[in-house]
């Protein structure tokens, strides 16, 4: 048995998501590139470099790997460019997005070479936490200004409009569509290409692709633009699992099961959100609270039942554990990272990555 703890990706379960943004892709026109800040497992991309178009990132080390890694098309946007980092990232990418119409005339004569884009922040949005919101009063996250923008248009050929954060409302997603178009069409028109991000949970159980499709197609039409979608969460949804080991039983009122992980180091966002994990069938007479090993007193995965009483040894899979898991892993009291596992279409595991000491101490100086 692969020791744990170790993140488990489901080749199949990836390569159902797959099919479906090809079945976006076909109908829409849209190109798909992988949101690097969600998922950057490149031991994955060969189930996926068939299936999408590119990659975005967020930072010239996410847009290298996108290049080196997956290939295809890449786009780079970042909050802001450094002038050290901006030639490079010229070498690696196929557009790049500013966040600002000052990062675009500081850096305009030395991107010339390639497409530019700039981020256009339409001022609404569907996240539920004003901490991911890129509408919030004061955001820093795109220009605002249609004025602005309308400036600065020979000198670009795209924007980025990432505005959506997992949603599942098609409708939702049609109306704010309409009324970004209702305010920006004029500058729309007069662009190549438009991006309108990720945060479309299109690979939601139900989720009616097709009426996507025919809105981003008439879009496209209308506005005379290739248009770009770039899923993360969407892209890798229930295809991983953390599995874990129970370390230890405890009762203080409630009964409790330590396991070889740790919410802080290996999921952050749960923390982050104040979310519970989720433990599949979560169903049974027997009630746990699963924690992590480390010393933050909130490390705490969650509550679920089981059928049968949890025993020293038991192994536990935690659901969901391919988005913004893995990105953000750390070595937090020195715990011990998990390994990167991947079940293959024949039911092999192969263990793609491991951890140790070295890793930990090299991390630190």
């Amino acid at each position: 048995m692969i020791q744990t703890p170790y993140y488990l990706i489901d080749a199949d379960r990836l390569r159902q998501n797959m099919a479906v943004v090809d079945r976006l892709r076909q109908a829409s026109g849209a190109k798909a590139l992988l949101a690097l800040k969600c998922f950057a497992t490149w031991p994955a991309f060969e189930h996926m470099r068939d299936h999408m178009d590119g990659t975005t990132s967020s930072s010239l080390y996410e847009l290298r790997l996108g290049r080196e890694k997956f290939g295809k098309e890449t786009h780079a946007y970042s909050v802001a460019w450094p002038d050290h980092e901006i030639d490079e990232a010229v070498g690696y990418a196929d557009k790049i997005i500013f966040n600002s119409t000052g990062q675009l005339a500081r850096f305009r004569d030395r991107t010339g070479g390639i497409a530019r884009g700039l981020r256009l922040n339409p001022g609404l949005s569907t996240s539920g936490f004003d901490l991911a919101d890129p509408a919030r009063p004061f955001s820093r996250l795109g220009e605002w200004s249609a004025e602005k923008i309308e400036a600065v248009l020979p000198d670009i050929s795209g924007v980025m409009i990432h505005y959506n954060c997992e949603n599942a409302d098609v409708d939702l997603f049609e109306r704010q569509l309409s009324e970004i178009e209702g305010r920006f069409g004029a500058i729309l028109d007069r662009l190549d290409w438009v991006s309108l991000g990720g945060g479309i949970h299109f690979t939601g159980e139900g989720y009616p692709v097709d009426r996507l499709a025919a809105r981003l197609k008439a879009f496209a039409a209308a506005h005379g633009v290739q248009v770009y979608l770039e899923p993360g969460e969407a892209a890798i949804t229930r295809s991983a699992t953390l599995e874990v080991t129970v370390l230890d039983l405890l009762d203080n009122g409630k009964q409790l099961a330590i396991v070889d992980s740790s919410v802080e180091a290996h999921m952050l966002d749960l923390l982050i959100y104040r979310q519970s994990a989720k433990v599949e069938p979560d169903a049974g007479d027997h009630s746990y609270m699963v924690c992590g090993k480390s010393c933050l007193a909130g490390d705490i995965f969650g509550e679920f039942r089981f059928a049968e009483p949890l025993k020293v040894g038991d192994r536990l899979s935690i659901a969901d554990a391919a988005g913004y898991t893995m990105v953000k892993k750390n070595w937090f009291n020195g715990v011990k990272m998990p390994s990167i596992v991947i079940r293959e279409p024949d039911g092999s595991l192969r263990v793609a990555r491991e951890f140790g000491y070295g890793d930990y101490a090299s991390s630190l100086g």
